[in-house]
């Protein structure tokens, strides 16, 4: 018990600038893991053919709504149970948990039936009449989304460790599903040890054992070391605790959403010019993906840092939070963002990149590297919003400096019929979302007393 003490008072009196280090750098461990084996999935593929490169570009959008879901689950718990643990709750962070675990469940049945009715309609619009990337990608995303129960089910029990201030333990959850994916890609996509070459699909089938040897994990290190957290497997859960996930997350979940659409209107944007651009987009998303895990992770850590320190009533505490996130955050992405703008050819031929793919890679990287550089303050804000329990906000922030800005922007300059304009979309964005981000965390912010909302 004394233990248990001492590791929920740390999110309360350690000096802040060590405990946002202490919540992030396990996170940004698991977060660069996590973003390696897309990397190495994406580098796997790309010796394939660039059209299966491109089914992958093609599938991510839909992949980021099968996330959306588990995110926002993700969110609202982590916001629930930080916050019902900073008030010495402890029959409140089991009803919680139950609750997360049913939707997580009721989420994976929801994939299913979209996964059914419009994966093959959607790979014969955005193929462009291609049909091996149509088959490529349909192959791809039917076995990711009938499979995502072992994704959602990663998303709660990963949370659990991270809301109750245990992040470390996150490492090894993610480690679990990491490790095996890279190990089977190889092995299921060019037919290893006698096994058929199945490309796609096989990239597919690694993802999903990797997920569910993720899932698994999960479950025992909770069990094991994470008592702080009881949790159990129900129908019938506290209908009170589902809606407060749900008020938290669904932002969350509608962001991620819109995200997904926007993301695929892109795609049918950079079509207009080729195939390779799409391709392109996709690689520079995997890029970025192990680029930003600095940010992402510190800003995974501040949530429960933030909803701790909210649920204690300590506003000066969720300043510091806020003011240490936007400093570590910014000096993480530093020196990736050098690379990209010194090197962008040498990052590039990694996937095995033609000349047209260079030609129209190397500006897409330089200019996508400043907008994820700009994007630092809101996306700090956003998760300090989310550790509020002030979902809406968090919404209106990502919304739209991820979404709707960009999208706008890229059709508006798509007219002068300049593909390097269309990357510069992103970086009017974040110039247009900071003083948004800005205006609604001082509102938010000026809102909170004591762990409560004026």
């Amino acid at each position: 018990m004394a233990e248990m003490i001492q590791k929920e008072n740390i999110m309360g009196t350690q000096k802040m600038s060590k405990l946002i280090l202490f919540t992030g750098i396990p996170l940004m461990l698991s977060l660069l893991i996590n973003s390696t084996y897309n990397f190495v999935d994406s580098m796997f593929i790309s010796r394939v053919s660039e059209d299966a490169l491109t089914a992958l570009s093609l599938a991510a959008p839909v992949q980021l709504f099968v996330s959306a879901l588990g995110l926002g689950n993700a969110v609202g718990l982590n916001a629930v149970i930080s916050k019902a643990l900073g008030k010495k709750s402890p029959e409140e962070v089991r009803r919680a948990a139950d609750a997360a675990i049913f939707i997580a469940m009721c989420s994976w049945g929801i994939i299913i039936i979209l996964c059914m009715l419009f994966v093959r309609p959607y790979f014969e619009w955005q193929s462009g009449g291609n049909k091996v990337i149509a088959e490529y990608g349909r192959q791809y995303l039917t076995v990711c989304m009938l499979f995502s129960f072992g994704q959602m089910g990663q998303w709660v029990f990963d949370r659990f460790v991270i809301a109750s201030g245990r992040s470390g333990l996150f490492l090894f959850t993610l480690s679990a599903a990491s490790v095996t994916n890279l190990i089977l890609d190889p092995v299921f996509i060019f037919g290893w040890f006698g096994l058929p070459r199945l490309e796609t699909l096989g990239a597919a089938i690694a993802t999903v054992i990797g997920q569910i040897v993720g899932m698994i994990a999960g479950i025992f290190i909770n069990r094991r070391w994470n008592k702080e957290i009881p949790f159990g497997f129900t129908i019938c859960p506290d209908m009170q605790s589902v809606t407060a996930i749900l008020k938290v997350g669904i932002p969350s979940t509608l962001v991620q959403v819109l995200t997904s659409f926007v993301g695929i209107l892109m795609n049918s944007v950079l079509l207009a010019f080729s195939t390779t651009a799409v391709a392109v987009y996709g690689i520079c998303t995997r890029i970025f993906g192990i680029c930003t895990v600095g940010a992402h992770g510190i800003n995974n850590g501040l949530i429960p840092v933030v909803a701790y320190n909210y649920g204690a009533g300590s506003r000066k505490r969720i300043c510091d939070a806020i003011k240490w996130a936007v400093v570590y955050g910014a000096l993480f992405y530093l020196l990736f963002f050098i690379v990209l703008e010194m090197f962008p050819a040498l990052v590039l031929q990694i996937f095995e990149a033609s000349e047209y793919m260079l030609e129209i890679g190397i500006p897409a990287l330089r200019i996508l590297a400043l907008a994820w550089f700009l994007a630092v303050p809101g996306l700090v804000m956003a998760a300090g919003l989310q550790g509020l329990s002030m979902g809406m906000g968090s919404m209106i922030i990502t919304m739209t400096r991820q979404a709707v800005l960009p999208l706008v922007f890229a059709v508006i300059l798509q007219i002068f019929g300049n593909l390097d304009l269309i990357w510069i979309a992103f970086i009017l964005a974040e110039l247009a979302g900071i003083p948004l981000a800005l205006l609604l965390w001082k509102k938010g912010f000026s809102q909170i007393e004591g762990g409560h909302i004026l």
